[in-house]
């Protein structure tokens, strides 16, 4: 009888998304060789919308974007994949390569010697659409709480109200890296200085990179620098009201509290 071949994947999700995987790995392949975001996603088997959310997600999660895009271009918007999408990809394949010959090696020998094999297969499912690779930059501690201040981009940071019993199980420390997750139905937005801001409250400024409406709703995309696109989900009434359009600027609110933290 043949050895049966396995395949493992292993792959963070927001929102029922994939972050990184092996598709998204593809669509920066397929950018790289088209040089378009439109081409990219065709070939790779995305919609444009898909295709867009899946880069935006990467170069929140990365220290600097994956992915960029030039006006002009013959074959639609001109999008180029930077040398930390590069060497994303150079890990991944890495990897998916390594991964492949545990699996080969499971199939020829069973499992007696792979008491860790759930942990190739491990899957995290978020429900918040926002998260970002970020750095510790402050912890301020009392005998319940932890205000983590933490950098997103050069240009903002973003606050943290954890209890110190979680800053201590996380082992948050100045300098450590940690993803803030922020569902995007908490994110209120407001033109820049026009709302008061109570104590507990983190304010990004940015610039509207894209808004999508729906019947009730609109998604808007906040560019808040380094490559870091923050998702707000608000009625669209309250968007009309406020007449969202791409390139305003807009701060974006939320409370400290309603941010979460994660660390490998």
């Amino acid at each position: 009888m043949p050895v049966e071949q396995l395949d493992a994947l292993l792959s963070l999700r927001s929102d029922g998304r994939t972050l990184v995987g092996r598709d998204r790995i593809a669509l920066l392949e397929a950018v790289i060789e088209h040089g378009s975001m439109t081409q990219a996603a065709k070939v790779a088997g995305f919609s444009y919308k898909a295709a867009w959310d899946a880069v935006q997600a990467i170069n929140n999660l990365l220290p600097q974007p994956a992915f960029v895009t030039r006006a002009g271009g013959r074959r639609g918007r001109a999008a180029e994949v930077t040398e930390e999408g590069r060497k994303l990809i150079s890990a991944f394949r890495r990897l998916e390569e390594k991964l492949l010959r545990i699996s080969n090696a499971i199939a020829a020998e069973g499992l007696d010697n792979f008491d860790d094999l759930l942990l190739w297969g491990l899957s995290v499912k978020i429900s918040a659409r926002n998260a970002f690779r970020c750095k510790v930059v402050r912890i301020d501690l009392d005998p319940v709480d932890a205000n983590v201040t933490l950098q997103v981009s050069e240009a903002n940071n973003i606050s943290a109200i954890i209890t110190r019993g979680a800053a201590e199980t996380l082992r948050l420390a100045p300098g450590r890296s940690a993803v803030a997750l922020v569902k995007s139905s908490f994110v209120m937005l407001a033109p820049p200085g026009e709302t008061a801001i109570a104590a507990g409250r983190n304010r990004l400024e940015g610039r509207v990179a894209r808004r999508i409406n729906g019947v009730a709703n609109s998604e808007i995309e906040l560019d808040i620098g380094d490559g870091k696109i923050l998702i707000a989900v608000a009625p669209r009434v309250s968007s009309d009201d406020l007449a969202i359009t791409e390139g305003d600027r807009l701060e974006a609110i939320f409370n400290a509290s309603h941010v979460i933290l994660a660390t490998d």
